[in-house]
């Protein structure tokens, strides 16, 4: 009997811990396939999902996000919330943003996580049209 509820008990943190992003991501950019940066995912106290660029990986062409449009104008990326406001629902987080700092466009965000990867959808409208990147965990 003890093995069986420590079975269970192990398999409903495992699965806790499945859905969750919060941590350090690697990159990749889906054009490229090369390691771009780390960014940290973190909860703030709102209940909501953000992420930062915590180390690039690749040198940009500039420091800052020139085409910006909102608040991150003329900002730097390293340090830049480049993920906003996502919230879980059921295994994905959604209905918040992701900026892409090389083009200053920001798109509506879906993330689901496959193990140790996270599945990065961003997008414009519907989810139909839009850009994919896979992220790894970083051990």
């Amino acid at each position: 009997m003890k093995k069986i509820m420590f079975a269970f008990v192990a398999l409903f943190f495992a699965t806790l811990s499945y859905a969750q992003i919060e941590g350090k991501w690697k990159t990749i950019d889906d054009e490229t396939g090369q390691e771009k940066s780390i960014v940290e995912i973190f909860k703030k106290s709102d209940g909501k999902y953000y992420g930062k660029v915590t180390q690039l990986l690749i040198k940009p062409a500039n420091a800052n996000c020139v085409d910006c449009k909102d608040d991150r104008k003329n900002k730097p990326i390293l340090g830049m919330e480049v993920v906003r406001g996502l919230k879980k629902e059921g295994n994905e987080f959604t209905g918040g943003t992701i900026t892409d700092p090389k083009t200053g466009k920001t798109y509506k965000c879906t993330i689901t996580r496959s193990g140790d990867k996270l599945n990065v959808r961003g997008y414009i409208g519907f989810s139909l049209i839009g850009r994919n990147q896979t992220w790894h965990k970083l051990k």
